[in-house]
């Protein structure tokens, strides 16, 4: 009986040195990120109409959002743009101020389909 026992360890003694672990498929890394937070700038004059920076040549694959102008609360602040990955299905709208009756509000560059 000893003997049994003896050589079943042996077995799996030498067989748990054999396992391969394969991959059966592959799992995508899914980056969760959180709900952008939309705070409404109201600025109570029109923005400056001077050009902040000139847009660069095109770049497949990108969309170039627009610098603007950012009221901080005193002030405008230049806020310069930055590329895009392109969405197939979407088109990107610049920032851009409107003019309402309580002053001028900001709308943020946002994808729309």
């Amino acid at each position: 009986m000893f003997l049994r026992y003896a050589a079943l360890a042996a077995v799996v003694v030498a067989a748990s040195g054999c396992v391969q672990e394969r991959v059966v498929h592959e799992r995508r890394v899914v980056v969760e990120r959180p709900a952008p937070q939309y705070v409404e700038v109201v600025a109570p004059q029109p923005p400056p109409q001077e050009v902040i920076e000139v847009e660069p040549a095109y770049r497949p694959g990108f969309v170039w959002a627009r610098g603007y102008w950012h009221w901080d609360g005193r002030r405008y602040v230049a806020m310069h743009g930055h590329w895009e990955p392109v969405r197939p299905g979407y088109r990107y709208e610049h920032p851009h101020w409107e003019r309402h009756n309580d002053g001028w509000h900001l709308r943020a560059g946002a994808w729309i389909n």
